[in-house]
């Protein structure tokens, strides 16, 4: 019986593991001298641990890109426990994951996120996705981007028809009556059977590299005019707008004292609204 302890040093090695190899896989994309900048964080009790989180601006593929880790425990506030699952009695908690946002300088190259978790309150569960959010339709990207998420999950003998309407549901945007982009996968409290859902959340990372790999090389040099530029700021807007009213990770992000900057990098570094 592989015990709590074990199981929290099992995924925060992991995410710490991903969150490298992810790094080198879009250093390599770049394809010169430009490195990610390295900055670690801590909480103001510095036994309830910190984070690392990675950027890399003003690339020739992309604009800003952040690929956090963290592994934080403490206390939530009390009027934010209700929202958190086996976090309502004495809003305990540790949780520790990875967040990755891509902004893309060519606009024929969607926005892309991805995220892993693994929390522990009165319960321990996994959660997390991927999406994408193009701001002009390719209907063959759109089709690889599914084709690969849905193979992964169909191995590892997951619901990707319910994590997909999830993915949808979640990343839309209400006040707009539209969604933030052409979706993906999202899940959430996975608790059943810790070895399989480590083993998918692993996958899926890998995957994840895959895919983004993928869409990157076919639209890397396509070419593109001011007026795509000014249509994925746009979208960039609605972005912006997502994440900061209805985003779960902003919020649980601010409601356990991480850090602002790591929270708030998955926000373009342009945006425009008319």
């Amino acid at each position: 019986m592989i015990n709590s302890e074990f199981r929290k040093k099992m995924a925060d090695s992991w995410f710490s593991y991903l969150q490298v190899q992810i790094c080198k896989s879009f250093e390599n994309l770049e394809g010169n001298k430009l490195k990610f900048s390295k900055r670690d964080w801590y909480k103001k009790n510095i036994k309830e641990g910190g984070g690392t989180s990675y950027l890399l601006t003003k690339g020739k593929i992309f604009d800003k890109v952040g690929v956090n880790k963290s592994t934080v425990s403490g206390t939530f506030p009390k009027q934010f426990r209700s929202k958190i699952f086996g976090a309502e009695r004495d809003g305990k908690y540790w949780a520790s994951g990875i967040s990755i946002v891509a902004h893309m300088k060519n606009p024929k190259i969607p926005a892309i996120h991805f995220n892993t978790r693994f929390i522990v309150t009165s319960k321990e569960w996994f959660g997390g996705g991927m999406d994408a959010t193009p701001s002009h339709t390719d209907f063959k990207e759109s089709k690889i981007i599914h084709n690969e998420l849905k193979k992964i999950c169909l191995q590892n003998k997951k619901n990707y028809k319910k994590y997909q309407k999830w993915c949808d549901e979640y990343f839309y945007l209400p006040h707009r009556k539209e969604a933030r982009g052409i979706g993906g996968i999202f899940f959430d409290y996975e608790t059943k059977d810790w070895i399989k859902n480590f083993k998918f959340v692993r996958e899926l990372g890998f995957v994840f590299i895959d895919i983004s790999n993928k869409i990157i090389n076919r639209k890397k040099n396509f070419k593109y005019s001011k007026k795509d530029k000014e249509k994925q700021l746009f979208k960039r807007g609605r972005y912006v707008e997502f994440n900061l009213l209805y985003d779960r990770g902003t919020k649980f992000g601010l409601n356990s004292g991480g850090n602002i900057d790591s929270i708030l990098m998955s926000l373009p570094p342009e945006a425009k609204w008319k």
